[in-house]
């Protein structure tokens, strides 16, 4: 009988055991989880503001300005149902809801007209990189079901088109600085780019057009001069040959 008990009791130990070990684990595991979407809700809010920050250089729209501001709101209360009670969370939510209240997203986006691109190389970097994240966010949105479809076509087609200028525009530029530097085929280079950048657009409007007339115009001007150079290389190559015949068969002086 007493064997009996201890056997019961042994079994019982090691079920408790078991079990004990189960919850455990499991508590572990939704820790573990825990901790892993709370990371994720604090890198979409590091790299949503990091995009607004890099969007006050950009000519976008209010309402892109909006729909970052919201994730960004809905990253901080998704992390403070988490556990996520650091000091200032409840402030930065408040000042969140605020700014969202502030921002009209009827207003029309900047005009293109008013685009200027940067001046230093690392800048210009900055600029298009900027706009690559800011496109990479929204179709990230779209693809979440978080924005309509026709907000997400009107506002990633004024991105392409940012892009589309920034691009051109810098290779327009490299081009120029290799003209001055009398380094034709590299402006060549970067005058083809620019042209082929502005064709594959399936839509041109006036920029496009009047933009690749510039470029092809200054291309023609290029290839002329190349054309012009390659004949003065050739004539000089000519006249040097003739000058070593004219020595190699020339009578020669008695001593």
């Amino acid at each position: 009988m007493v064997f009996t008990i201890i056997i019961v009791l042994i079994v019982a130990l090691v079920l408790v055991g078991v079990i004990v070990n189960a919850i455990q684990q499991h508590k572990n595991k939704v820790e573990t989880e825990r901790r892993t979407e709370l990371s994720k809700q604090k890198g979409i809010i590091d790299n949503t503001e990091a995009a607004l920050l890099g969007a006050d250089q950009l000519p976008i729209s209010q309402r892109l300005i909006f729909i970052m501001q919201r994730r960004m709101l809905g990253a901080m209360k998704a992390a403070k149902q988490m556990g996520n009670n650091t000091a200032g969370s409840n402030t930065r939510i408040k000042t969140t809801e605020e700014a969202l209240k502030t921002i009209d997203v009827s207003k029309a986006p900047p005009s293109e007209e008013n685009f200027q691109l940067p001046q230093g190389d690392k800048q210009v970097i900055q600029f298009i990189r900027g706009i690559k994240t800011l496109r990479a966010f929204l179709s990230s949105e779209f693809k979440k079901n978080r924005i309509e479809s026709r907000v997400f076509l009107a506002e990633d087609k004024l991105l392409e088109r940012l892009q589309l200028r920034a691009n051109v525009d810098t290779l327009m530029r490299r081009g120029e600085v290799a003209i001055k530097n009398n380094q034709l085929g590299s402006a060549r280079q970067c005058l083809e780019k620019a042209i082929g950048a502005l064709s594959a657009q399936p839509n041109p409007d006036e920029f496009i057009t009047v933009r690749k007339a510039q470029l092809e115009e200054q291309l023609v001007n290029i290839e002329s001069n190349l054309k012009n150079a390659n004949s003065r290389d050739v004539a000089k190559k000519e006249e040097l040959e003739k000058n070593d015949l004219d020595d190699l068969f020339a009578e020669k002086k008695k001593w």
